[in-house]
């Protein structure tokens, strides 16, 4: 018996509405697992890198080591960096996590001791002349100048952890990666197509977010006309 011709789940079709409707709840749970692990693994990057960054400025001789290692961390293949993890984490959505907050590393501290590079030596020994201490000069000063910079590691780290958290899905915790792989062993055809386009909507919307934000926080950079409008 052949499939009807309006049964797109039956002839597998690639895009099909019928399984967006039918699994709307499992598309649901897939995309806020996806933006959890993803949310909470540049977050905590961020956090480690910020101070990194502060260590590689201020102390010359750490900003090999710094750089050094965080790069040498980005290269280990995403497949053999959650076996190194796996002992430690076991096979559980920490292990996904920790495993993108290695791979944030490179690019936000790079991004962030860049900014922070650029600050302009005047522009420190004025704050120092009005009083600023070195945390004060740090946070009012060195971190806000450093913004720009900061925002486009923090953008370019978060589209990369859209992308290699599908990878979680070896572990089960791999959010829209869970149906995609699911799907490509099923050759179901929907699913694949349908996971991937909305990790791809994820990544735009993140990228245009952050960038509003970074619009928002950085009114200085923008061009007059923009500012006044």
């Amino acid at each position: 018996m052949t499939a009807p011709p309006d049964d797109c789940l039956a002839r597998n079709d690639w895009i099909c509405g019928a399984y967006l409707t039918s699994r709307r709840g499992i598309l649901w749970d897939a995309v806020l697992q996806h933006l959890q692990l993803t949310a909470v693994a540049v977050l905590i990057g961020l956090a480690l890198a910020v101070p990194l960054a502060v260590v590689a400025r201020r102390w010359r001789w750490a900003s090999a080591p710094v750089l050094g290692s965080t790069t040498v961390l980005y290269a280990i293949p995403s497949l053999a960096m959650f076996s190194l993890l796996l002992p430690v984490y076991g096979l559980s959505a920490s292990l996904v996590v920790a495993g993108l907050v290695l791979y944030s590393l490179t690019l936000l501290v790079r991004n962030i001791l860049a900014g922070l590079r650029a600050v302009p030596e005047e522009t420190r020994q004025a704050a120092r002349g009005m009083g600023y201490g070195p945390v004060r000069l740090l946070l009012a000063v060195e971190m806000p100048l450093a913004l720009p910079a900061t925002m486009a590691g923090l953008r370019i780290a978060t589209v990369s952890a859209v992308s290699l958290v599908t990878i979680g899905a070896i572990v089960g915790h791999g959010g829209l990666g869970n149906l995609i792989y699911a799907g490509m062993n099923t050759f179901f055809k929907a699913q694949v197509l349908t996971a991937s386009a909305l990790c791809v909507i994820i990544a735009i919307l993140a990228d245009l977010l952050l960038l509003a934000l970074q619009r928002l926080l950085t009114p200085w950079t923008r061009r007059p006309g923009e500012r006044s409008a």
